[in-house]
């Protein structure tokens, strides 16, 4: 009730003060198009990450006594896989001058030339002819007529993008409402969105509430949010007929962080900070279990240095990890610790449902998510969209130094090393190895050491060719426990070869 009187007030604010307008219609057109090659082993696609543990998340196709391969694409231990994939985007904006617009954005995808199934993400279906085009946005932009208050005030309205910070935090796209207003040099943006909808007659929805604000302080943009998850369903896996008879649990998560952008003398600096604060319990008519406690953190420094036609960086980035003594794989109440202890809190750095900033971090080829294939692969990238999960950072710690030639006008080559470490106590963030007296799971501390390369082309001004590689020297906290040999066993080294050409429109 209280967000339809928010929506109303809005609608009345515009009603009370209409103008007429005498502009044109601005019809204009945007998007691209992209075809990806990839070839790799032990990388694994991000669709097939266990994005629902919170430790213990090597995928089961680098385990030979798991699946045979990967039930939709066949991935398997040591294997080498390759494939294409293509992707379209096209947006639609109906321009009404500075004041109102109305934006319409399809998406399609071919997750594989040559799809099988022909439905959605798969308009590569041999003939064609595929009901594979999405909507991903459907939106209206307005400005709010001055009602005594002589400053800048805009409102969208409609499916939009949730996204604050996304590399780090959140990205998603769904139902809002988000009004914004600018007082020199301040800029702040309200947020309310619904998650879920479910019956109308019951509080059993999802809604998310928050406040955005940043402003330029001399060469800085300094800025911070506030992110509210009122979860009266968790987690989000509801059925069509009945819904939330599969969610037995409610949860409250909030999100507070920081950030600041800027130049300090020769060099860029981005600074984030991000502390995660949520409890999720069993609903009364499902029994008792102790709460589950979420709180995380995580930090991120990057700094770049600019000279001529060079340009040296460096990013360090710590998320806290969980304590196996405390938590149990997945997170949720009711559910024992390995030591078979009721689980009760989550220290490990988590991102809301359905955020997509695993896929967006794009600092690596390898390990962590890459640019180059739209963040299609990735170890560390997961995306839970019923329940909170590690996104692309939680339960790692990462150094990276890179340096990067712009040659000519249209070649860039860039080289990166990084030192991946786990920060998951009493086990491992990916790794499941058990400790000699099979008492309990390893501890390790280091991941591995990646090492990439990009050659990045601009055939034409809006067409672009990058080719990349990368390999991963996998350490201890990679190991997983092999039942059927009673040892613990550490996957090939992953490798990734990817290129991807892009026409911009």
């Amino acid at each position: 009730m209280k967000k339809i009187v928010v929506l109303g007030l809005l609608i009345l604010a515009f009603a009370a003060t209409s103008y007429a307008q005498d502009v044109k219609l601005d019809f204009r057109a945007s998007g691209f198009i992209d075809a990806i090659t990839e070839y790799w082993e032990n990388v694994t696609p991000a669709s097939t990450n266990n994005a629902t543990s919170i430790y213990n998340a090597l995928p089961a196709q680098f385990q030979p006594f798991g699946p045979v391969g990967n039930t939709t694409f066949g991935f398997n231990f040591n294997k080498k896989n390759a494939y294409m994939e293509s992707r379209l985007r096209l947006k639609f904006d109906a321009v009404m001058g500075k004041e109102l617009s109305g934006t319409i954005f399809f998406e399609a995808d071919s997750s594989r030339w040559g799809n099988l199934d022909g439905y959605r993400n798969s308009y590569g279906f041999w003939s064609g002819d595929r009901a594979a085009l999405e909507i991903k946005n459907v939106y209206i932009d307005a400005s709010l007529p001055y009602v005594g208050i002589p400053v800048p005030m805009q409102v969208r309205v409609g499916l939009q993008p949730l996204s604050i910070r996304n590399p780090l935090f959140v990205y998603t796209d769904g139902m809002g409402v988000k009004p914004s207003i600018k007082i020199d040099p301040l800029n702040i943006e309200g947020y309310w969105f619904k998650a879920i909808e479910g019956k109308d007659y019951s509080a059993d929805d999802v809604d998310v509430w928050g406040l955005h604000a940043n402003a330029k302080v001399e060469t800085f943009t300094v800025g911070g949010y506030w992110l509210w998850y009122n979860m009266n369903s968790y987690p989000f896996n509801k059925t069509t007929t009945t819904p939330f008879t599969d969610t037995p649990y409610q949860a409250d998560a909030w999100w507070l962080g920081g950030y600041a952008d800027g130049k300090a003398g020769p060099v860029n600096i981005n600074f984030d900070f991000i502390y995660d604060h949520g409890t999720v319990q069993l609903r009364d008519t499902y029994g008792s279990a102790p709460d589950v406690k979420y709180r995380g953190w995580m930090s991120y420094l990057k700094v770049d240095y600019p000279w001529d036609m060079f340009n040296f960086g460096s990013v360090l980035m710590y998320a806290s990890g969980a304590d196996k003594h405390d938590t149990s794989g997945s997170g949720l109440p009711g559910t024992a610790t390995p030591w078979g202890l009721p689980s009760e809190k989550v220290t490990s750095f988590v991102v809301p449902p359905g955020s997509e900033s695993g896929a967006i971090y794009g600092e690596s080829l390898v390990f962590y998510s890459s640019w180059v294939n739209r963040g299609n692969t990735g170890i560390a990238n997961t995306l839970d969209y019923n329940q909170m999960s590690r996104g692309g950072t939680g339960g790692t710690w990462m150094a990276k130094a890179y340096a990067s030639y712009k040659a000519t006008p249209w070649y860039k080559i860039t080289l990166a090393g990084l030192y991946i470490g786990d920060t998951t106590k009493h086990g491992d963030t990916f790794g499941t190895a058990w400790n000699a007296s099979r008492t309990g799971y390893e501890d390790n501390s280091t991941i591995g050491w990646e090492f990439d390369l990009w050659n990045e082309f601009q055939i034409y001004k809006n067409l672009k060719w990058t080719a990349a590689g990368g390999l991963m020297f996998a350490k201890d906290a990679f190991k997983f426990y092999d039942p059927t040999e009673d040892r613990n066993r550490k996957p090939n080294n992953p490798w990734i070869i990817v290129t991807n050409l892009t026409y911009t429109f």
